[in-house]
């Protein structure tokens, strides 16, 4: 597939919200009608082989529907499913590494947390977007440093990457996020929680209506 533009809604799979191959297609298929544009697979667990398996089931379907399929932290994983990319946080496999593994066709993304600095070094080593965040408070990574939305309108001014928003996102408070600056807005409970495929959807479509 070609790469489609790193805008939109950029949703974030769960494993407690997802538990299962059968939910986590579900939830996926439901958030790619609504209009999601890009995908990360995060898996905290040990069990390598349920999450390869699942790794290549998402990346099928993304690769069908035309969104942007990415890797949290793991590089392996990326590699061993096809993926068009990872997400690399400040402590994983840099970037690099990563792109010297995946290529110069790979779009590697990294967590710059609430710091300019980082995304400059980030920009620097080649980063194809940068991601800052949270911006509220977050039930997926409540520890997570806060970052002012003024720093969205700081790296706006200042890269030319795309950014993506992360952190406590809702459908309330993402306006706010696309006005300061946000070219992205990774979502994972106010996306993936509702049970109802339909709802889902209803949800992935505000949030794409907002671009």
């Amino acid at each position: 597939m070609s790469v489609p533009a790193l805008r939109g809604l950029y949703g974030i799979t769960d494993s407690k919200l997802m538990p299962d191959d059968a939910t986590l297609e579900e939830r996926v298929m439901a958030a790619i009608d609504g209009g999601m544009t890009i995908l990360q697979y995060r898996d905290k667990s040990q069990d390598q082989e349920r999450r390869l398996r699942q790794a290549k089931m998402l990346m099928a379907l993304c690769d069908r529907a035309g969104v942007l399929f990415l890797i949290n932290d793991d590089v392996d994983l990326a590699e061993a499913c096809g993926a068009h990319g990872v997400h690399l946080g400040q402590s994983d496999e840099g970037l690099t590494s990563a792109r010297k593994r995946l290529g110069e066709r790979a779009i590697i993304g990294i967590t710059c947390e609430n710091s300019l600095a980082l995304a400059r070094t980030a920009t620097a080593q080649g980063a194809d977007y940068i991601a800052f965040g949270r911006f509220f408070p977050s039930v997926t990574k409540p520890d997570a440093k806060p970052a002012p939305l003024s720093l969205l309108n700081e790296a706006r001014k200042e890269f030319r990457l795309p950014v993506v928003a992360i952190g406590g996102i809702t459908r309330d408070n993402a306006p706010q996020l696309v006005e300061a600056g946000a070219d992205m807005l990774a979502v994972v409970n106010d996306l993936f929680s509702p049970e109802t495929p339909a709802t889902i959807t209803r949800r992935a479509q505000s949030y794409h209506q907002l671009f």
